[in-house]
Order: structure tokens, then C-alpha cells, then sequence
């Protein structure tokens, strides 16, 4: 299979060195569980629980009946002690239901179907959707939306993430190399439900024993592993589709406009426990690094685990931590607090120094055109700066601004350090604002 490539991109350190051979450990879960209702793209949840109320393990403790959304469940068993506002670590606070930890770890019953292929596709996304199981590539899509295209749009290829081609993060890739047959059948139920013959795993060539353990897993299926140049932001789903497809998504489009399909591997093995197991979706491998940390460690945390707790177990030296990051260097946020919760999308939390974060004070553009260079999605982020600056919001949107997939490579690549990424971010959100 011939490896196509794509447009831009950057090759930052890859820092994966510290926790690709460190095998997942379980993170006993702490006494205090935070469980924000909005660990989705889509619509905030309702509580069905209640201050006082002892809920199991499983449990499903909030829902709403909008079609873009799935439930949370409590992730140990215990008394709900508040339902409040709090700190949430993607955006200010979100109502968040607190339960404190019983310790006596008891499910609910669970429903499991491992004869899942008689079930129909609408039986299938129905359970998926009742675990709460979203993409875990970091955009925390809805899965059962996802893979329930339009009846006129025929997916031809349904594409495996397994680039995680973010510096430090080493979750998908020890999923991969530790459980790699859950994946397997998990793509299998996918193909089921998207009624695709060819399914293609990407994996990035920094990750020979993920490719490796996966090969053998596909041994005797028609699912094909695909090795994949090392390059930032090759998990982009359209960056990958362009990859291993040579298909280029249409600005506006979804993946689906040219028949494809990507989910992540680990949404994959996600949707496997869902259906074969019973299992919601109430923990989250967890890459715990950065020079801060005197541990770093891959953790399975119980979704709603403070990060406090996984830096704790991982020995970071606070007085070294110049900034606390949840997800990777390139497209991770800033944390102010370490009481935010570990969320359905979190993929690792990072203890960077000073000496990793490198601070530069921005220059004057010198118009060198490399942040063009880079952009994966052939746009110019220097105009996006230009404009940003006069508050020149519409004059952005004609330049397709919502195409940005806020990967950085701009900002990373920009020999005056511009805030690049900062201005279109900006620049979208007073966008949206101005549609509402």
C-alpha cells in the first residue's frame, strides 16, 4: 500500500521516549470523583441522580434526550455529595455531579451482547450510545453519530487512527500494543454497522511494536495496518484521509463527502466493551509526563479522577512545574487548578518546565510564509493575525478560518513566535458569537 503523505505539518520532538515501553497501571481511583456533564461535542446533560443518592458503578447519572449526546456514569460506586458548577478543564466551570468513593466497587448489572452480529445496526448503535461512548482521539464526538452517515452517503472505507502523533502522549500506542485484539473486534462491530468491506489502520513508523502487535491481531481478517511517515498532525482526520487514501475532504465537508469513515483505535476497543462486555465508558488510559514528573507513567484513572491524583502517583515536582497541561504540548490546554477532572477525551496530563515550555516574546512578522508552509490545511494564518489584530472577524471567515483545525504547527514553526493559534482561536469564537 503506497503512502501518500500530506501538505505541511512540522516534526516537533517527539518526547515519547520516557512512556512508550511503561506498561499501562491501574490508578486506584481517589476518594473524590468530579463528573463534568458535558464530555461531548453537542448538548450539556441533565442529572438523573440526586444529592444524597448512592449510585453503583455504571450507573448512568445523566442524560439527555437530544440526538447529539450520550449519557456519563458514575465511575465508582458511592453517595452523590453535590451537584455544582465547577472548574471544568476545557472551558471555565460545567455543572458536574461529585460522588465520594465507597470503595466497595459495586456494578450495577451489566448487559452484554457477544454474539453482537445478530443484532441489527440500529440495535448496535443503540448500545453504544448508552455507554456513553465518544471519539477518543481528543474531539470526543459522539461515536454512535458518527457512524450513522445519511442513507444517500455510501462510506466506502472506514480508516483506524492510530497515529497519536501529538509529542509525549503514549496512550493509544500502549492500547494498541497491550490489547490489540479488543481493537480488532471492535473495528469488526465498526464494519458491521457501517456495512464496509475495507478497514485500513494508520499507524506512525515511531511506533514499531504498536504496528507489530497489531499486524498479528489482523492475521486472517481483510483488515490492513498501514505504517505511516512520522509527521505532526498526521491524526488529523483529514490529513490522514489525504495519507493512506490520496482523498482530499472539500473545505466544509465531512469525511463522509468522500466515503470515509475515521474513528480512533481506542474508540474502537471502546466500542468492544461496550457491546461484548457491557462496559460504559468510565475510565481513560492516561500518558503522565513532562520533566516535572519523576514517574512518567501510562495510568488507567477512573473517569472524574482529579489530575491531582495521577501527578501525585507519578511523583511531579511542583516546584519545578512551570504550567500543568491536559492533552498534548501542540493542542492541550492550560490548566489553572489540579482539582479539573481526568474527562472522557483526556489523553494525557503534562508537568512541563520552564526549560520545555521555552517562552519567547513575540516579534514583528518578517513575512517569511512558513506558517503557510505548514498548515496541514493549506491556509494562511499570517492574514488570520493580520486581521485578528484590527478585529476584522468576517474579513476572517472569507479566508475559511472554521477549515483550522487549531493544530499549531504555525504558531510552532513561526521564527517570530506570533500567536498565531491564540488568533484563530479568537477569531472563531467571536464568529460564533456573531452567528448566534
Amino acid at each position: 500500500m503506497k503512502f501518500f503523505g500530506f501538505k505541511g505539518g512540522v516534526h516537533p520532538p517527539e518526547n515519547k521516549i520516557q512512556t512508550e515501553n511503561q506498561a499501562v497501571e491501574i490508578l486506584i481511583a481517589p476518594k473524590m470523583i468530579f463528573i463534568p456533564l458535558l464530555q461531548h461535542i453537542g448538548v450539556p446533560l441533565t442529572p438523573c441522580v440526586e444529592i444524597g443518592e448512592r449510585v453503583l458503578k455504571g450507573q448512568m447519572i445523566a442524560n439527555s434526550e437530544a440526538f447529539l449526546s450520550v449519557p456519563v456514569h458514575a465511575s465508582v460506586s458511592g453517595i452523590v455529595k453535590k451537584i455544582e458548577n465547577l472548574p471544568f478543564p476545557l472551558m471555565g466551570n460545567v455543572q458536574t455531579i461529585v460522588i465520594e468513593n465507597d470503595e466497595q466497587d459495586e456494578w450495577i448489572d451489566l448487559e452484554k451482547f457477544p454474539k453482537w452480529e445478530s443484532l441489527t445496526k440500529d440495535e448496535l448503535l443503540k448500545v453504544i450510545r448508552a455507554k456513553g461512548v465518544v471519539g477518543l482521539g481528543g474531539a470526543a464526538f459522539p461515536t454512535h453519530v458518527k457512524l450513522n452517515p445519511p442513507a444517500d452517503v455510501k462510506i466506502e472505507t472506514l480508516l483506524l487512527n492510530g497515529a497519536e502523533c501529538e509529542p509525549y502522549l503514549n496512550s493509544d500506542n500502549r492500547v494498541m500494543i497491550e490489547e490489540p485484539l479488543k481493537i480488532v473486534e471492535g473495528i469488526k462491530i465498526i464494519k458491521h454497522i457501517l456495512n464496509v468491506n475495507r478497514a485500513i489502520i494508520g499507524i506512525e513508523d515511531n511506533k514499531p511494536e504498536a504496528i507489530k502487535a497489531m499486524k498479528e491481531a489482523c492475521q486472517g481478517t481483510n483488515i490492513e495496518v498501514m505504517s505511516l511517515k512520522t509527521m505532526y498532525p498526521q491524526g488529523g482526520e483529514k490529513a490522514l484521509i489525504k495519507a493512506i487514501l490520496n482523498k482530499e475532504v472539500p473545505s466544509g465537508k465531512l469525511p463522509s463527502a468522500v466515503g470515509v469513515v475515521v474513528n480512533n483505535t481506542t474508540t474502537a476497543a471502546a466500542i468492544y466493551d461496550a457491546v461484548v462486555n457491557g462496559l460504559p465508558l468510565i475510565d481513560k488510559v492516561v500518558t503522565v509526563s513532562g520533566k516535572a514528573v519523576e514517574e512518567p507513567k501510562n495510568l488507567k484513572v477512573a473517569i472524574g479522577s482529579p489530575i491531582s491524583a495521577l501527578l501525585q502517583n507519578c511523583r511531579y515536582k511542583e516546584d519545578e512545574v512551570e504550567k500543568i497541561v491536559m492533552g498534548g504540548p501542540m493542542m492541550g490546554m492550560a490548566q489553572l487548578t489540579l482539582e479539573v477532572p481526568v474527562i472522557k477525551g483526556t489523553s494525557g496530563v503534562l508537568a512541563l518546565t520552564k526549560q520545555e515550555i521555552n517562552y519567547c516574546k513575540p516579534k514583528s512578522c518578517i513575512g517569511c510564509g512558513k506558517c503557510i508552509d505548514a498548515c496541514p490545511m493549506s491556509l494562511e494564518p499570517v492574514m488570520y493575525a493580520r486581521l485578528a489584530e484590527f478585529s476584522q472577524w468576517e474579513e476572517m471567515a472569507k479566508y475559511h478560518l472554521m477549515d483550522c483545525i487549531e493544530c499549531g504547527s504555525c504558531a510552532y514553526i513561526c521564527p517570530a513566535n506570533r500567536p498565531l493559534t491564540e488568533a484563530i482561536k479568537i477569531g472563531k469564537a467571536k464568529l460564533r458569537t456573531m452567528k448566534k
